[in-house]
């Protein structure tokens, strides 16, 4: 019975050249953390979760006090069981969960990267198999940019890297103008390439409604991400997709599958974006993944595309990876050094067992936040 002797981390920090601003939020830097399971007989399971940034050390602190003491010893091929045996750190109800659901995703990607080296597999045929690579879209157009940055961010995802389409930042500044913002995009990169727009909760109702009217038919909408303001609840978003006639997307600001079941039942979108690093770990991920499957939803996810590639493949209702330009999540871009070229717009995904990715121990020791 292989168990866990030992759960090591390793923090990330990187300064980003340029101060990015969504609707209502700013990143300053890119942050993770590296979690490292070592088991009885010498086989680490090895991943990078959590992207806070303030709230680096309280996770850290969660792993190493409250998590380690409850799942060493134990089976690392149980994988549920394990998770069960890091609950009880988010039954504090004087924190706030999502910090403690963001260890338990930082330990349990770890687990089943563990996993998948015992069963001498990749997770994403662990998972499900459904195929062996996934379309990339980019994610971009934030506030402050010129329209030189547009271009050439927009450059980036099509031109150089053949992505599908870009997820495109609006909901801080009025409708009119964010139209303008994506019709311009629009007619840089023409046709053939497809437009998400995340207003990262920025809008009012009206406001959303006011923004699908502007674009007309100029600019057909694959999604609306997180259309409306967190006090519009589950029925802002309703509101917008059954009145706009536009799939909605939501789920990232969620940190359970009990958050999403009710997201579900009340008909509020048709993608689910839950973040398996902030949720809960892919655990959690594939527990909403079943009951999206049962509502006839399709799935997203937020960001993380090491992982996220791995989980919305193995599924039949999977539909994009993401990927933000290399200023921005300058960790995706150097940290993964096997990283392949992505073939007619999709990422493919490792052969090897776990998740298959290589991390470029130099990239570490230049970018550890513990030194």
């Amino acid at each position: 019975m292989p168990t866990i002797e030992a759960i090591e981390t390793i923090p990330l920090r990187i300064p980003l050249r340029h101060h990015y601003r969504g609707s209502y939020y700013s990143m300053r830097n890119r942050c993770t953390i590296i979690t490292r399971i070592r088991t009885s007989d010498g086989v680490v399971g090895e991943a990078y979760n959590a992207d806070t940034d303030e709230e680096q050390h309280e996770i850290l602190a969660i792993i190493h006090n409250e998590i380690a003491p409850l799942v060493v010893g134990l089976d690392v091929t149980r994988v549920e069981q394990v998770w069960r045996a890091m609950l009880p750190v988010t039954f504090d109800q004087l924190r706030d969960r999502a910090i403690p659901m963001q260890a338990i995703a930082c330990v349990d990607t770890a687990v089943w990267d563990a996993f998948g080296k015992y069963m001498n597999q990749p997770l994403w045929r662990i998972w499900g198999g459904y195929r062996d690579r996934i379309p990339m879209i980019g994610i971009g157009g934030y506030y402050g940019s010129s329209a030189a940055d547009l271009e050439k961010e927009l450059a980036f995802f099509k031109e150089e890297h053949g992505m599908v389409g870009m997820k495109f930042k609006v909901g801080a500044k009025p409708p009119q103008e964010d139209a303008n913002r994506l019709r311009e995009a629009k007619r840089i990169v023409g046709d053939d390439f497809l437009f998400v727009v995340d207003a990262n909760q920025g809008y009012t109702v009206s406001e959303a409604l006011e923004f699908l009217r502007l674009l007309d038919d100029e600019v057909s909408l694959r999604w609306f991400e997180e259309p409306t303001r967190w006090h519009a609840d589950w029925r802002g978003l309703r509101d917008v997709r059954s009145r706009g006639n536009v799939n909605v997307a939501a789920g990232q600001s969620e940190i359970s599958r009990v958050g999403m079941r009710e997201m579900f039942v009340n008909g509020a979108v048709d993608v689910c974006n839950f973040d398996a690093s902030w949720g809960g770990g892919p655990s959690e991920w594939r527990r909403v993944a079943a009951l999206a499957l049962a509502f006839d939803l399709e799935l997203g996810h937020h960001e993380e595309g090491h992982l996220a590639s791995h989980l919305l493949a193995s599924v039949p209702n999977g539909t994009f990876v993401e990927s933000f330009s290399p200023t921005r999540d300058p960790i995706f871009w150097t940290l993964l050094a096997n990283r392949p070229a992505l073939i007619d717009g999709e990422l493919p995904l490792p052969e090897g067992p776990g998740l298959g990715w290589v991390l470029d121990e130099d990239v570490i020791e230049q970018c550890r936040a513990d030194r």
